[in-house]
């Protein structure tokens, strides 16, 4: 089986997300690809297999199938248009969230992806013991959107993942404040999915998107991911939906025995 791993929402190797993509001739069992993701051990490991006019389209953590990730959609978009059809400059998944697209202009890769408003919430008990920083407000959709300072808080957090991972509020924990050198920042975790935490997040800012262009009064938005490996992310609100850019490169070519 044929396997990549690219580096998404950045242009440089060993900074943003690397996601692993895998191109099959048909599906493998559920069983295998959840093994062959533990085994490569990133936040996301993206399998497609090719339809008439489109593909299918799965992401598996090292321990659970999802529903959405954005970075391995780009990732697998990028494969498909540098290595299998030079000519491609659009491509549509069929995927546990619905059809998604993604659009090349230049060097940027574009997903046109479901919005995902998030609701105020009550904070959980052990939120800020986790985070060791206040909490000004607690958002829910999949993921909970935690609103703390600023950037400079956001950069310095060191949670605590073991305390973290007894929330079951939700899927995974999106930590934001308005940003120094970008419309906002985040930082995101999901201990509970083997991910303690996400290099950059692209389903993260279906969430984020709609919450900030409230906040800001802004339809088009530049976005950071403060991690260790960092990312950037070029966001719009289209109302329904989003568009969250960004542009990745080749890090791994090789193939999986199975």
């Amino acid at each position: 089986m044929k396997y990549y791993i690219v580096d998404v929402f950045t242009e440089e190797r060993y900074h943003g997300n690397p996601a692993g993509v895998c191109l099959l001739d048909e599906w493998i069992p559920d069983e295998l690809m959840q093994q062959i993701a533990y085994e490569n051990n990133l936040a996301e490991t993206a399998f497609l297999v090719k339809q008439d006019g489109y593909y299918d389209l799965r992401w598996f953590t090292p321990e659970v199938e999802i529903d959405l990730c954005g970075h391995a959609t780009l990732g697998s978009a990028y494969v498909l248009m540098n290595y299998v059809d030079e000519t491609m400059k659009r491509v549509e998944f069929h995927t546990m969230s619905g059809p998604l697209t993604v659009i090349k202009e230049g060097d940027l890769y574009s997903m046109d992806f479901p919005v995902r408003k998030p609701i105020p919430c009550e904070v959980p008990d052990l939120l800020e013991e986790a985070l060791g920083v206040a909490v000004l407000e607690t958002h829910i959709a999949r993921d909970l959107l935690v609103l703390i300072k600023d950037e400079d808080t956001l950069i310095h957090m060191n949670p605590n993942l073991t305390l973290l991972n007894k929330i079951d509020k939700a899927f995974g924990f999106i930590i934001t404040a308005k940003g120094d050198t970008c419309d906002f920042a985040s930082r995101f975790f999901a201990p509970a999915a083997g991910i303690p935490e996400d290099p950059v997040t692209g389903s993260s800012h279906t969430t984020l998107i709609p919450f900030w262009s409230e906040r800001l009064n802004k339809k088009v938005l530049t976005a950071k991911q403060l991690s260790k490996r960092g990312g950037v992310l070029y966001c719009r609100d289209l109302g329904s939906r989003v568009e969250i850019s960004g542009k990745a490169v080749t890090h791994l070519i090789g193939e999986i025995i199975i």
